[in-house]
């Protein structure tokens, strides 16, 4: 059934890793001492292959986003946006093709959407969807056509239904079937809610070029939708900081996933302003009469927030960064992309506070974080392709199918 060539097994000695955690944050394979590994073919190799890899294609559809939004623009800038766009549609279908390939060669489609770690990152298959849909109207949104419109609309409505069902199934099968105890908790627990709450960011995106009749509804429904995914998170950020100030920071090898937290505010604040900016004028709150009054006071009222929201990103964002660089991780995972998605978040919510303040400092500002997120991306892609090669991922005991 297999080509033998794929299932040749060569095993030799892996040289000891060398790691300078603190005695409270010992990795969490046991890199101290030599192992003997053995060198897999692909297809045991494909049993491994996880939800955890659309960190790659949502992180690559966000730099795509990033690079679209830049207030600082140069000739050229927009093709490149797009050949990223495109290469991360490549990437997606490829993605989709091995999950497709790991689940008819080795089974187990329900097992990983229900295991205890694997299955928390399912909701990533979502946010790299959000990206596209937002994607094609940043890179495709001056085609006139109502055909087009309508097309987005209907993906947006899609998106609401299938990234709620998400939502509330898995929370409910974790409620019901997974035990997780409280000194663990870790951001990727919000990862559930994470989806629903972009349709507000796609709303934001969306809204401003349809028609009137399709802007409030779609405005509404990402009000609605980003409150609940924000909800969501800020509950599940108390348990967090009780986790952190009980048992203290995660192990070097989490570290990287503590910049999830910095994502549902930032997220939020960009999509508030964005959807504010595309609320029709002709919108009339409480029965006023002066309807462009009404549509700056909110617009006002988002400005206002998304201040707000920015701050609290920014300091996740700083606790992560000092954790990380505190006690660095030894070994890649793909819990490594949380150093980009998230970070994308928040310097196009840093970039949008710019262009709404008209603040050359801050759209300066928000270039340097960009090109910081590019440079990241580059670090991490790079990582990640070696340790494919190394045999890091993609084998037993070092990914996320595996139990801690």
């Amino acid at each position: 059934m297999s080509n033998p060539a794929l299932l040749h097994t060569e095993c030799y000695e892996l040289p000891p890793h060398s790691s300078n955690s603190s005695t409270s944050n010992a990795p969490i394979l046991d890199t101290q001492k030599s192992e003997k590994q053995c060198r897999l073919g692909f297809v045991p190799r494909l049993r491994h292959f996880t939800w955890a890899w659309y960190t790659l294609t949502m992180s690559t559809g966000g730099l795509a986003l990033l690079i679209a939004s830049q207030p600082n623009r140069f000739k050229g800038l927009d093709q490149i946006g797009l050949a990223v766009y495109v290469i991360n549609l490549v990437m997606f279908a490829l993605v989709c093709s091995l999950m497709a390939a790991r689940f008819i060669v080795h089974g187990g489609l329900l097992q990983s959407l229900s295991h205890d770690r694997e299955g928390l990152f399912f909701p990533t298959f979502w946010l790299s969807i959000a990206t596209m849909i937002t994607g094609l109207e940043r890179y495709f949104g001056d085609n006139p056509a109502p055909a087009f419109s309508k097309t987005l609309q209907v993906l947006f409505w899609i998106y609401c239904a299938c990234t709620f069902a998400v939502a509330v199934f898995q929370y409910s099968y974790l409620f019901t079937s997974v035990t997780y105890p409280l000194q663990t908790m870790m951001p990727s627990w919000i990862l559930p809610a994470f989806p629903i709450m972009l349709s507000g960011t796609i709303a934001s995106v969306i809204a401003e070029r349809q028609p009137s009749h399709s802007a409030i509804p779609i405005i509404t429904a990402g009000i609605a939708f980003q409150g609940l995914g924000f909800s969501i998170s800020f509950v599940m950020y108390s348990h967090y900081i009780g986790r952190l100030m009980e048992s203290g920071l995660p192990s070097r090898e989490h570290r990287p996933g503590m910049f999830i937290c910095v994502g549902p505010p930032a997220f939020t604040a960009l999509a508030l302003i964005g959807m504010a900016q595309g609320l029709p004028t002709t919108l009339s709150v409480m029965g006023s009469e002066d309807t462009e009054a009404d549509v700056r006071m909110l617009a006002m009222l988002a400005l206002a927030a998304a201040v707000f929201l920015w701050a609290l990103s920014l300091w996740f964002f700083c606790v992560a960064l000092l954790a990380v660089i505190r006690s660095p991780p030894t070994a890649f995972h793909l819990s490594w992309w949380a150093m980009v998605f998230p970070n994308t978040g928040f310097t196009l919510a840093t970039i949008t506070l710019g262009k709404s303040f008209e603040s050359a400092a801050i759209n300066w500002f928000g270039s340097a974080m960009s090109l910081c997120v590019i440079t990241m991306w580059l670090y991490v892609f790079v990582n990640h392709i070696r340790a494919v090669i190394r045999q890091d991922i993609m084998y037993p005991g070092k990914d996320e199918d595996c139990s801690e």
